[in-house]
């Protein structure tokens, strides 16, 4: 006994020292003092001209509608228009079409034709400013001062500044789109623009291309760019999204540091329709199971039991950059998956943030049943949205759906057109590589790192016609920032524009630097 024992203590002592030894020579990135700030992260100046093209833009409300039936051109029309008249010398210099009317595509030549040009993305539709109020009949543009307007009263009392305002005060341009993502447009044009009246020339070619409808899915707009690039055989070095941030210090739970995040993937999505049959008729004599009940049923199941969590290689090679930074058990669990891995799942899965990029998520998200409170629907009908982390297929996804639905009379429907999830670019590109040595120079203290962007992009669509899609968009945000996406009292800080003009310059002048 005393043996058996004596060889257990023995042997936990053992699989303790190797986890510790683990833990201490685990690849983690090391991680830096503070760099002292570059020459261009302290001495960045911005012109007045730039700041007032860009605000000039907010003041346009590019509203898209998913009913494109009810889609207000108008507005989008008249932001073609201003491009063009604040812009004059692109248009000149570079070549400019359109895609489906309002997609628009701007090529800048290089002086390489042998070597495959780079794409830039943005989009120039906003979500509205709120939840109530008629956006579409608000009439525009508006200049910083403008009093709200009948229609948008409620909206824009939420927030400081009128929502299409493009108001410059204390430091911030404030307005819908400031950050999503009239503000990488922007930053492109000023950027390409300076290098223009300098008389720089890219070494390979440079597309700029804007959807406006990437908030309402851009079918009509990225969708048909994407598809007119791979019918024209033009195949991409790299593309460039929005998708990731610099996330500042504090912002990420358990992330001792600033983290710069460029998504090299994207997760699908499924939002499936769920009608649930049962008895209708009066409440006074329900039967014993009421459709809305199974539904009930049906939604616990599927909370309760959800897709199987995994690590994937792109969040692996996240925590391997970001452990460093980490609390020793953290550090410890990632070390140790071949003993830990259940540990780490379950730290993992209790956050809804850190579960999102390990699981594809369930989320119940409509619900519609009875119209009187005493009669029994004799259909009752839930939608829920999966987001699919790569590796799962919306195959698998459906099969769950449908062993939650076992012992029950359902209709399964798509609410929406699904999409698988993207591919995962790799990190050993040249594109990957430009991103990560330009953010050095203006976050010096960031550490670089690929992530899985949780939301849907316009980036999605151009796998076609590139191997290298990338997210990233070179803002330096905490999380209340982050927060005004999408939300009231959305700005970004004339410092993070013009950072973003500077890391785009530096983007078209370096590319092809060693």
């Amino acid at each position: 006994m005393w043996r058996l024992i004596g060889g257990i203590l023995l042997l936990a002592l053992i699989v303790a020292i190797i986890v510790v030894v683990k833990t201490f020579t685990y690849p983690f990135t090391p991680v830096a003092k503070t760099a002292p700030a570059s020459a261009d992260a302290t001495t960045l100046r911005i012109e007045d001209i730039s700041l007032q093209r860009f605000a000039g833009g907010i003041q346009i409300p590019t509203v898209s509608n998913a009913d494109y039936t009810h889609f207000n051109y108008q507005p989008f029309d008249s932001f073609m228009v201003y491009l063009r008249q604040v812009y004059p010398l692109l248009y000149e210099k570079l070549e400019y079409y359109t895609i489906n009317q309002r997609g628009m595509v701007f090529h800048w030549k290089g002086s390489n034709a042998a070597l495959k040009p780079v794409l830039f993305l943005s989009h120039y539709d906003v979500v509205p400013p709120g939840n109530s109020g008629d956006v579409d009949s608000v009439p525009g543009p508006f200049k910083p001062g403008d009093q709200a307007l009948p229609p948008i009263n409620a909206i824009a009392q939420a927030w400081d500044h009128f929502p299409f305002s493009g108001a410059v005060e204390h430091g911030r341009v404030y307005g819908r789109g400031t950050l999503d993502m009239k503000n990488m447009l922007f930053a492109l044009l000023e950027a390409c623009e300076k290098l223009v009246k300098e008389g720089f020339k890219p070494s390979r070619d440079i597309y700029f291309a804007f959807g406006f409808d990437e908030e309402v899915g851009g079918t009509q707009g990225a969708q048909l760019i994407a598809d007119d690039f791979k019918q024209k055989g033009i195949r991409f070095d790299a593309v460039y999204d929005e998708g990731g941030i610099v996330s500042t210090k504090g912002s990420l739970t358990g992330i001792d540091a600033t983290v710069a995040l460029i998504g090299c993937a994207e997760k699908g999505f499924w939002s499936a329709r769920v009608k649930v049959k049962g008895l209708g008729g009066h409440s006074s004599m329900p039967p014993l199971e009421t459709a809305i009940g199974k539904a009930a049923v049906i939604m616990q199941r599927l909370e309760k039991d959800q897709m199987k969590p995994m690590v994937i290689p792109v969040i692996d090679q996240f925590f391997t950059n970001v452990g460093g930074t980490m609390s020793f058990t953290s550090r410890m669990a990632i070390a140790n998956q071949w003993l830990l891995k259940g540990v780490l799942m379950r730290s993992l899965t209790k956050s809804h943030t850190t579960n999102a990029l390990v699981r594809t998520t369930t989320a119940l998200t409509m619900l519609k049943g009875s119209d009187a409170s005493n009669v029994l629907a004799p259909e009752v009908e839930f939608v829920v949205n999966f987001r699919l982390l790569p590796g799962n297929k919306v195959a698998d996804v459906r099969k769950h759906l449908e062993n939650a639905c076992k012992g029950y009379e359902v209709t399964i429907e798509d609410y929406s057109p699904p999409r698988e999830a993207s591919g995962i670019s790799s990190i050993a590109s040249q594109g990957y590589t430009v991103m990560k040595r330009t953010i050095g120079k203006l976050f010096p203290d960031a550490l670089v790192t690929p992530y899985l962007t949780i939301g849907g992009t316009d980036a999605y669509k151009y796998e076609q016609v590139s191997d290298h899609v990338y997210r990233f968009s070179p803002v330096a945000i905490n999380n209340f920032e982050q927060q005004t996406i999408h939300n009231n009292n959305e700005y970004i800080s004339v410092t993070n524009f013009a950072r973003m003009i500077r890391y785009y310059e530096l983007m078209f002048r370096e590319y092809d630097q060693p």
